[in-house]
């Protein structure tokens, strides 16, 4: 049995900790006597409680993080309840920032605060001796790089063949965006490249082919972003995948040339707009060259084969309605493949937080903590803005649609896909648990209503995305249009009504008792 259990949990079964691994690996000579438990949300706390207690551990550490703060919370007040002599130790960027802490940390004995490989290592030294220290929270050390034990080869092969591979060239950002965590770092400070590559190396020769580089500046030091890009051009296959987060106005020729040389579907490129107001811009202290983000994007789409998300931020402090509008346009009009339409959150620590009183910043209590309204946007701005982003998602950024979004954007792209977005919510009741079958019916009701577009062009348009996914069985509206109904003659909100309930249903079929 493991006397030091690692714990989390992930966004989804794809996810690996990558905190977690670094925390092990510099357990030193305590690692025999650590194990790593990773989760996945949407697990009972009461069942995670029980397989961490069967392990009968002494000190579990919890990584704990914005989308995982709740579900933490509840299992470590059931672990205090069941089995009280067990140590807690939160870490993550969640728990370092007293007195600003999430309800978790009421049931910890220890909190340690940044950087924590070698904080938890001390740690649990003492409380593995016998030793209890005095102060619940512990500030972790700014470390140097070299000096880490490297977490790469604790990726189990079945995370190398089932799951996404997180790796970091560099930590840190030099640039003060206040929304953003990494604004307090003083600047990124880059691993040894040549020890770092044959990490990569090795990782590969297992199997490894999605990696996901989680630095914050991949483009920062452009020899050392082309070595990287190198390596992996002499090992292209099929089943290459690789993520970068890069700077959007900061592409110089060296990186182009190796950015072209990919084929399709090997390198995405997370790229950070996040807005084009200016004013905006220099309220949150984001330093951007907005004419060369531009002619950066329209060069990755003219001339290179990686996959472009672009991200947008609505709510910042500043900005309004019609300002989101006119960056989303400006976005949209570079013809990124996908474009994050995410909402501020106020993270803890972030130097955002310095503009709450000034522009009535009003958040959300609950994790994520989203802006809720601003001095220049309602509440219900917001929520058209949630609404805008989920129906944005499934229809533009799937991919399922691309024949048909250029029709409904013709023109006004933000203020087209603004009514479009309200018309669906209001037909489908809701944002979620939509079908794809219904998604295409909905749109082409809505598209006709909401829009005033030609039934029959509309039809045609969905058609053709319909039959290049493969889905067998056709929409309503496709069904009768190949019956020869005249789809312009049609009422354009005549959608299928609710089914009844399911359950009463299944009793009715049922023969007689």
């Amino acid at each position: 049995m493991p006397s030091i259990i690692l714990s989390t949990l992930n966004a989804r079964y794809s996810h690996t900790a990558f905190g977690l691994r670094y925390l092990y690996a510099n357990l030193a000579e305590l690692q025999p006597e650590a194990e790593i438990v990773e989760f996945t949300l949407g697990q009972r706390p009461a069942d995670l409680a029980e397989q961490l207690l069967a392990r009968a551990p002494a000190v579990i550490g919890f990584g704990v993080y914005i989308w995982n703060a709740l579900e933490i919370a509840a299992v470590a007040a059931l672990l205090k309840q069941i089995a009280p002599h067990i140590i807690i130790a939160l870490g993550g960027p969640e728990v370092s920032h007293p007195p600003d802490l999430p309800p978790a940390a009421d049931h910890a004995d220890y909190i340690i605060t940044g950087d924590g490989e070698f904080a938890f290592r001390d740690l649990c030294r003492s409380l593995l001796a016998g030793g209890r220290p005095a102060q619940k929270i512990i500030t972790g050390g700014t470390l140097p790089l070299a000096e880490l034990a490297s977490p790469y080869p604790f990726y189990s092969d079945q995370d190398i063949r089932q799951r996404i591979i997180y790796v970091e060239a560099s930590r840190g950002c030099p640039f003060k965006c206040e929304f953003c965590l990494s604004a307090l770092d003083k600047t990124a400070k880059p691993f040894p490249l040549d020890d770092f590559l044959a990490e990569l190396a090795r990782l590969h020769a297992r199997g490894a082919r999605r990696f996901k580089f989680i630095d914050r500046t991949f483009n920062l030091k452009i020899d050392a972003s082309v070595r990287i890009l190198a390596f992996f051009l002499e090992r292209l296959s099929d089943d290459l995948f690789l993520h970068f987060e890069v700077i959007p106005d900061h592409l110089p020729p060296a990186l182009q040339q190796a950015i072209s040389r990919f084929p399709p579907g090997a390198l995405q490129l997370e790229i950070g707009v996040q807005t084009f107001d200016t004013q905006v811009q220099q309220l949150v202290s984001r330093k951007q060259n907005n004419e060369l983000t531009e002619q950066n994007l329209r060069w990755l789409r003219r001339h290179s084969a990686a996959h472009v998300h672009a991200d947008l931020i609505a709510g910042l402090p500043g900005d309004d309605m019609a300002g989101f509008a006119a960056s989303f346009d400006r976005l949209y009009g570079l013809g990124p493949q996908e474009i994050q339409v995410g909402i501020l959150k106020r993270l803890r620590g972030a130097p955002i937080n310095r503009h709450t009183d000034a522009y009535a910043m009003r958040y959300d209590p609950n994790p994520p903590y989203a802006v809720l309204s601003t001095r220049d946007m309602s509440f219900y701005d917001l929520q058209r803005l949630q609404r805008f982003a989920r129906f944005w998602d499934l229809l533009a950024n799937s991919g399922r649609f691309s024949a048909t979004v250029p029709l409904l954007l013709a023109g006004q792209p933000f203020d087209r896909f603004m009514r479009l977005s309200e018309a669906l919510y209001q037909a489908a009741g809701g944002m979620w648990q939509i079908s794809l079958k219904r998604l295409f019916e909905l749109c082409h009701a809505t598209g006709v209503a909401a829009l005033g577009l030609d039934a029959e062009l509309l039809a045609q348009a969905l058609e053709a995305d319909f039959a290049r996914g493969g889905e067998k069985s056709k929409p309503d509206f496709l069904r009768r249009r190949e019956n020869g109904a005249n789809l312009n003659a049609a009422n354009p909100m005549d959608t299928k009504a609710a089914a009844g309930n399911r359950r009463q249903r299944r009793f009715q079929a049922a023969p007689p008792a």
